[in-house]
C-alpha cells in the first residue's frame, strides 16, 4: 500500500496530475494549514483567508493535467497565494479610496433599478474602453481578466513569450487605468 505522507512533493504533484485523489489530499493536508496562516497574517480576515487558500486547492485540482512538477513546489504554491493576497489588499484600498472620495454618493434613499442602470453604464464604458486596445493587447488582457488564464497559459495559447505576456497585460493595466480614471470621474459627477 502506498503510503502518501511518505512522497516527495513532485511524486505527489506526479500522482495529482493523473487524478489521484489521495495525493490531492495529501497536499491538502500536508500545505493548507502553512498556506492559511500565511494569508491571515497578511489580510487579517479569517473567511477571506481561509476563501483564498480553498481558492488555490480548487484551482490545483481543476487544473492537475496541465501541472507542470515543479522543482520548489511549496514555492508554487505559496507564491501564488501571496499573489492573490496582494490582489485582496489592492482591491480593498481601491474600494476604500473610493468610498472615501465618493462621500454618499450611494445613498439609501436611491432606487436599486437606478443602481442597476448605473452598473451597466459603467460595464458598457470598461467595455468600450477594453474594445478600444490594440488588438493583440486587448486578447491578451482579455484571456487574463476574463478567461482567468495564467500568463504561461496565455503565453502557450498564443505563441508568446510570458514576458511579453506580462507587458500586454501590465500596458493594459495602465492605459485602462489611464482613460477609466478621467471617465469614471465625469460618470460620478454628472450621474450622482
Amino acid at each position: 500500500m502506498l503510503r502518501y505522507n511518505s512522497l516527495s512533493d513532485l511524486e505527489l504533484v506526479e500522482l495529482l496530475r493523473t487524478g489521484d485523489q489521495n495525493a490531492f489530499a495529501e497536499i491538502y493536508e500536508r500545505y493548507f494549514e502553512l498556506l492559511y496562516l500565511h494569508a491571515y497574517n497578511r489580510l487579517r480576515d479569517k473567511d477571506e483567508a481561509k476563501d483564498l487558500v480553498q481558492e488555490l486547492f480548487s484551482h490545483l485540482w481543476s487544473k492537475r493535467s496541465t501541472l507542470e512538477p515543479k522543482t520548489n513546489f511549496s514555492n508554487y504554491l505559496y507564491t501564488w497565494v501571496r499573489n492573490r493576497v496582494l490582489n485582496a489588499i489592492a482591491h480593498k484600498q481601491v474600494e476604500e479610496k473610493y468610498r472615501a472620495a465618493l462621500p454618499g454618493w450611494i445613498s439609501g434613499t436611491e432606487a436599486l433599478t437606478d443602481h442597476r442602470v448605473r452598473e451597466r453604464q459603467l460595464a458598457a464604458i470598461i467595455e468600450r474602453e477594453i474594445r478600444a486596445l490594440p488588438p493583440k493587447m486587448r486578447e491578451v488582457f482579455e484571456l487574463s481578466r476574463k478567461s482567468n488564464l495564467s500568463y504561461k497559459e496565455i503565453a502557450e495559447r498564443l505563441n508568446l513569450s510570458e514576458q511579453s505576456v506580462r507587458s500586454h497585460v501590465k500596458n493594459a493595466l495602465r492605459v485602462l487605468r489611464m482613460r477609466l480614471g478621467i471617465l469614471l470621474y465625469v460618470f460620478f459627477i454628472f450621474y450622482k
